[in-house]
């Protein structure tokens, strides 16, 4: 009877031990599975975060380029801006100084400069067989003699031209209005008939040839290109804005 005892305690002390070391190998099996489960976990984890980080920094990259296109857009845009009103205002400039140069330019001169007004028109005197036809500007002798308007020659050389001894050297000049300007007394003329000449361009040297008291030249404003139709040149040349 103590064998058989002996005997089943035995058995049931193995099976204890069998049934601790079974419980034992599930406990670790279940931890250790647990383990590949949660380092399994964490990997996918990091993954999606290093995904979502490569992402933004992507969207960053592409925002950043894009900012700076837009930056060297407006950049390029407010040189050109810059550009067109810089041209434009140096047009405007050019526009205002070409106007005042065409305002300013005189369409009537006087024939010669620094001068003295001697015989005027209409004055009665011994030098001329009827009152005078002109107005005299006292000059020296080889003074720069111009056209007072631009026009046509239509008349020029000795014997005044066609009018006569008295004139000296003369010159007749056609203008556009309608009227006609003398030039006479001259000791040189440097233009010829059919010359279209300009205001303000020379065309004889004054002198003191023909019917003449001393070196001046004789100016006169005509209605046709002949002695006889001159009007009075000063009252003439003053409504055209010239200060004589």
């Amino acid at each position: 009877m103590s064998q058989r005892v002996t005997s089943r305690s035995s058995r049931t002390s193995q099976l204890r031990t069998r049934a601790t070391v079974l419980a034992a190998g599930l406990g670790v099996s279940v931890a250790l599975g647990a383990g590949v489960a949660s380092a399994a976990d964490t990997t996918a984890a990091s993954g999606a975060a290093s995904a979502v980080q490569a992402q933004a920094a992507a969207q960053a990259k592409v925002a950043k380029a894009k900012a700076k296109a837009e930056a060297v857009k407006a950049e390029k845009a407010a040189k050109a801006a810059k550009a067109a009103a810089a041209k434009k205002a140096a047009e405007k400039k050019a526009a205002a100084k070409k106007a005042a140069a065409k305002k300013a330019k005189p369409s009537w001169v006087d024939p010669v400069k620094k001068y003295s007004l001697s015989a005027s028109f209409a004055q009665n005197g011994g030098m001329w067989a009827h009152k005078h036809s002109g107005q005299d500007f006292a000059v020296p002798s080889g003074t720069q003699v111009v056209a007072a308007h631009g026009g046509t020659v239509v008349k020029a050389g000795g014997n005044g031209a066609g009018d006569g001894p008295a004139y000296g050297n003369a010159v007749v000049i056609k203008h556009g209005n309608g009227t006609y300007s003398q030039y006479a007394h001259l000791s040189k003329v440097t233009v010829h008939v059919g010359q279209i000449v300009k205001t303000g361009q020379e065309i004889a040297k004054s002198g003191n040839t023909g019917n003449s008291s001393g070196p001046h030249l004789h100016f006169e404003i005509r209605t046709t290109p002949n002695y006889g139709s001159a009007i009075d040149p000063v009252k003439f040349l003053r409504a055209k804005g010239v200060k004589v």
